[in-house]
This record gives structure tokens, sequence and C-alpha cells, in this order.
């Protein structure tokens, strides 16, 4: 096993686009590290520099202890899942698994050991013997699976590899993934646009946009303290709402949204932003529906109900500002209500609405 680290890694193609803008991060040595952000913010092309499919402009590359900038994609051990299963339709599921193997020149003995070990560890004993075809597509993605497992290389790379498979597949080999990791205690490196995907599996998320690492912190961490705007909106389902005004002081904090006005909690570090431009940041589930109104409340006009089995999203409109609330399923009134929302002043988020950035209050 292996740790990963870039430092101030960059990739300008030929047509001059920056793909990667200097990312800086380490996968640690036996570590789950998730790579998200959405289409074109250079993830998969960070993940292809690690596996020597592309090369850095300049920065540092390692793998373990060795600097691998210049080393073939075969000679830095790592063994790579994508999103396209890539199996050899002529070949049965042993086969498959035993190719790399083959062409590495291991022992008949060493290959029919790693192949049944490799089958057993994914529930594919059963399936050795048929031919792609004859897979669903979570069972071929297994077989790709295997047959990066059956190298026993220092780094797993994968880079969307659930993308193709419907919701349900998507869980159940999202959570083989996670024993896998757990079993095998391998480093892993996995890209991803889904930010479900990310939270549930990464022991550690790099956040990616427009070529930046934006945040690189722990699901948990990242969740409750996002470093901005962008982070806040992208990480959790339904997102973070916003609203955005001026901070007013009068008798008291709050924001200034024009049509209404939000109440907030004194803190030394918003008073640095009074008659400024703030976002405000409240998760749905920080909105609460109450009978009457408190010091800290919303008014929202119900517009539509989206009940999902154990809790119901409410989209709201609060004086032209769209809002969405999570509740449990109790009983609510039919769309077109106005109603109560109430929220902590603990669960608010500030940021900065010319930097983005977050203000820690």
């Amino acid at each position: 096993m292996a740790g990963v680290k870039l430092d101030n890694v960059r990739k300008v193609f030929d047509d001059g686009h920056i793909a990667v803008h200097g990312a800086s991060f380490e996968a640690r040595d036996g570590e789950l590290l998730v790579l998200v952000g959405p289409s074109g913010c250079g993830k998969s092309t960070t993940l292809r520099m690690i596996a020597g499919l592309e090369t850095p402009t300049s920065g540092t590359l390692c793998i373990g202890e060795r600097v691998v900038n210049d080393v073939k994609p075969a000679d830095r051990d790592i063994a790579m899942v994508f999103q396209s299963y890539a199996l050899y339709p002529h070949m049965t599921v042993a086969e498959n698994l035993a190719f790399g193997l083959k062409l590495r020149g291991e022992s008949r003995e060493t290959v029919a050991q790693r192949v049944h070990e490799a089958a057993d560890m994914l529930g594919l004993g059963e399936m050795l013997a048929r031919l792609p075809r004859a897979l669903s597509g979570g069972q071929r993605q297994r077989v790709a699976l295997g047959r990066a497992l059956v190298r026993k290389p220092q780094v797993f790379l994968l880079d969307e590899p659930l993308s193709n498979l419907d919701a349900k597949l998507r869980l159940s080999t999202r959570v083989e993934i996670a024993r896998l990791h757990r079993r095998l205690g391998t480093t892993m490196i996995y890209v991803t646009h889904d930010q479900v995907e990310a939270m549930t599996l990464g022991q550690r998320i790099v956040v990616f946009d427009q070529g930046r690492i934006q945040q690189i912190d722990t699901p948990m961490n990242l969740y409750g303290k996002p470093c901005n705007l962008f982070v806040a909106g992208f990480l959790g389902s339904p997102a973070m709402n916003f609203l955005r005004g001026t901070l007013r002081r009068d008798g008291g904090l709050r924001l200034d949204c024009g049509a209404f006005a939000m109440p907030l909690v004194e803190s030394a570090a918003l008073a640095a932003h009074v008659d400024q431009e703030i976002v405000v940041g409240i998760r749905p589930e920080d909105l609460r529906p109450v009978a009457s109104a408190g010091a800290h409340a919303l008014q929202a006009r119900l517009e539509v109900l989206e009940p999902v089995g154990n809790e119901v999203f409410l989209n709201l409109d609060c004086h032209g500002t769209p809002l969405v609330a999570r509740t449990p399923p109790v009983a609510l009134p039919e769309p077109g209500h106005v109603l109560q929302f109430a929220y902590a002043p603990a669960a608010l988020h500030f940021f900065n609405a010319q930097t983005g950035q977050r203000i820690d209050a």
C-alpha cells in the first residue's frame, strides 16, 4: 500500500485550456479519498494524471515515496476502474479477471488463486463461466472491480464507476465498494459528480470547481461548515437555501431582503459586515413549520409538496425567494397556503456576497 501526494499539480492542454489549477492534496495510505465536483471541473483529469494517462504540465506527483511524473502507467502499481466496464465480450468472467495477470506473466496457480479470491469477495463465484452479455450492469461492474482487485495494486483509482447503473444498483454497488475498502485497507481515490456518493463513501472529500480545489475535509465537516457558497450549494440534497440581502442594525441585527427582514443574532464576525450585502444559508432540515411565528421565523407560501416516503420536501415562495423545507411526513395543508417556518440562529451559515467566502459567526 501507499499514499498519493500532489504538490501544485497543473494541467494545461494544447489549446490553452487550463483543466487543473495547481492541485495540492494527499490521499493517505489506506484512505478512501473522493474527488467530487460538477462536469468539467478537473476531477477526472486529476485522476488520469495520477494514473499516468495524462502528463502534468507542472507540479510534483508522488505515489508512496516515488515521484511518478515521468513513470509509465504500467509501472505505477495502480489499478483503475472506469465508468464503462470495458470487459472483453468474448471472454468469460474468469478469463476477464485473469487477463491482466496473464499479461504480467504470473503463474497459473497464482492466477487461479487470485481469480477465485476476487470472485468470492465480490459474489461472482457462480458466474465465472458466463460471458459479459449474460450479466446485469451491476454484475459487470463487479467484474471490472474484480479485474482491478486481482492485481493487488498499491492504489485503486475509480473514475465514476457507478454512473451507468440505475439507482438501486448504484446503492448496492456503493455498499460493496465501501466493504471492499474496509476489508482490503488499500488506498482508493474515487471520482464522482454525485455528492451523495461522495458523502457516503469518502473518508475525506476534495471538492473541485472550474479546475480549482475549493475545500478538503471530512463529509460532515464539509456539510456543517462549507468554506464558500459553491461548497454550501453543491453538497446536500436538497441543496442549501440562500437568502441574499443587506445586513442592517436596527435594534438588533437583521438581513434586509427588501420584501422582508430576517432577524439575526448579534456576533462580532457579522458586526464587521453591517451595511454590506451578505448571503445567509439555511439547510432544508433546519426550516421547521410552526403554528405561530416566533422571534426567528420566516413566512412563505407553499408551492409544491414532494412526498418521498419517510419525509416530505416543501417547495416554498418566501416573498419571491424560493426555499425548500424538509419535514417528517406529517399532515400538511394544500399548496397555496401561507405558513410560518422557524429556524435556529445557530443553524445559519453566512457568506460574503462579493467573494462567496464563509463568514464565521
